[in-house]
């Protein structure tokens, strides 16, 4: 004979009456949002002030004028070229990710990342720190950008013309570049399993020696670093004898770079007379350096 299933238990009173209002409230905000969101669409499109008449005229013409960019052959060439762009991508990179060869690769990305957090996570006070008086720096040194940018133009026009020789060069020799290709695969080919070998080994040995060499180096590291801070009074006084040594070369420095200024000045005024000598006789100005 089956066990008559129990019944469930009836809620009580306060029970129901919380569930009625919890429902009720929740009922209320619904339909509190349903009223903003409906006097947001009359506000919008409302024709009496306006604004609806407005807003529908320029969501019309910004559809046309897409409509007409896309439909410009240009539009539809560039749209052809990122959708090739993205093929290639896609069927490239797709055979390499399920590659075999790409699980060491994980492999190690992964183990780098895992190594490779504390110490970020270390030097990030200083990142940030330098990052900051970089940036300080590149808005003092602002002025000279533009003038770096028209060096850096002219550089890149004055090889734009050898880059294409290049590349011209490059095409035409392809037969010549495909036996040379050809000739060091054919070549190096037979020494990689050598190579192989060779790398085990060195690595077997290399690991010996980092293991032998790991306690005298950590001893070593003990005692520079019990030096290091028993010669730190002279560290600082040393230090400090240079900073007062440059504060008290500041000034014969300034003076000499003021000299300098007016020489080269009374040079410039000099070079100028006699380079251009039929220039108008005037009021004649001696530079004397002082």
């Amino acid at each position: 004979m089956s066990p008559i299933p129990s019944l469930p238990s009836i809620p009580s009173r306060d029970d129901v009456l919380r569930m009625a209002r919890s429902t009720t409230d929740i009922t209320g905000q619904l339909l509190d949002t349903a009223g903003n969101i409906t006097r947001i669409a009359l506000n919008t499109f409302d024709p009496r002030d306006g604004s609806g008449a407005e807003a529908l005229r320029v969501l019309r013409e910004t559809t046309a004028e897409l409509a007409e960019a896309s439909a410009s052959p240009q539009a539809q060439e560039a749209f052809y070229r990122i959708v090739d762009t993205l093929t290639r991508l896609g069927t490239t990179g797709v055979p390499l990710a399920v590659h075999p060869v790409s699980r060491p690769a994980q492999a190690l990305l992964a183990a780098l990342g895992d190594s490779l957090l504390p110490i970020l996570d270390a030097v990030e006070p200083a990142v940030q720190e330098a990052a900051d008086a970089l940036g300080d720096l590149l808005e003092a040194g602002s002025p000279l950008l533009p003038a770096v940018a028209g060096v850096a133009a002219g550089a890149l026009l004055a090889l734009t013309p050898v880059i294409r020789a290049a590349a011209d060069v490059l095409r035409d020799s392809s037969p010549e570049l495909r036996r040379i290709a050809d000739a060091l695969t054919s070549a190096l080919a037979p020494l990689l399993p050598l190579q192989v070998a060779l790398a085990e080994r060195a690595a077997a040995a290399g690991v010996g020696v980092v293991r032998a060499a790991l306690p005298p180096l950590a001893d070593l590291t003990e005692a520079a670093a019990a030096t290091t801070g028993a010669v730190r009074p002279v560290l600082i006084a040393g230090e400090e004898f240079l900073v007062s040594g440059l504060e008290h070369l500041q000034p014969l420095l300034l003076a000499s770079a003021s000299r300098t200024g007016r020489v080269a000045r009374a040079v410039a005024v000099r070079v100028s007379a006699a380079v251009s000598p039929t220039a108008e006789r005037g009021l004649v100005v001696a530079v004397t350096p002082t």
